[in-house]
């Protein structure tokens, strides 16, 4: 009967200290630097695959668990197949208990709605700027004039590369230049 815990950041600029210092009371701590967005979470899967029955997986906060409701709950059912217990820190939940299940249960579907919302708004915000004419992306280093240029010249039989050192672009802007009509 082993308290692990799991710890995770978004990026590699971040750091673990915060929810090691909260994680010291652990017999075993696994972590990573990666988003919770990507499938790829090897330390997480490693750690659960670590967990025994008896166990309990300690995590600082819901979001260092799981990307989504129907992840967290997919999560949940793994340790509850295995008879392993969760706890969470920051919410105080432990579902060793009834309380503690619906509360999880609860907190997860709320996080949830908050991260759609969250994208909501921000697609709100990018539509309202696109219409008020603000230009996403980075700037086109060729002009009109340029492109015609390099169009013209790769007709002509000039090779890519060749194209690539007079412009001074990568393959794929040099092909991108080629294929996109000049606005």
């Amino acid at each position: 009967m082993a308290t692990i815990g799991y710890a995770r950041v978004s990026s590699t600029g971040q750091s673990l200290d915060v929810q090691l210092d909260r994680l010291v009371h652990c017999d075993k701590i696994f972590q990573e630097k990666t988003s919770g967005t990507t499938a790829a979470r090897p330390k997480f899967k490693v750690c659960i695959e670590y967990v025994r029955e008896g166990d309990t997986l300690v995590v600082t906060r819901l979001d260092r668990l799981a990307r989504s409701t129907l992840h967290l709950c997919q999560i949940a059912e793994q340790l509850q197949r295995k008879r392993v217990e969760l706890r969470v820190l920051d919410q105080n939940i432990d579902t060793s208990d009834a309380t503690g299940r619906l509360l999880f249960n609860m907190l997860g579907a709320i996080g949830q709605f908050e991260t759609e919302i969250r994208a909501e708004r921000q697609r709100e915000g990018i539509d309202k700027a696109k219409a008020r004419g603000v230009a996403f992306g980075r700037k086109r280093r060729l002009s009109d004039q340029q492109i015609c240029d390099l169009r013209r010249k790769r007709k002509e039989g000039v090779l890519i590369k060749g194209l690539m050192a007079e412009y001074g672009l990568s393959k794929a802007s040099v092909y991108h230049y080629l294929s996109k009509p000049i606005s």
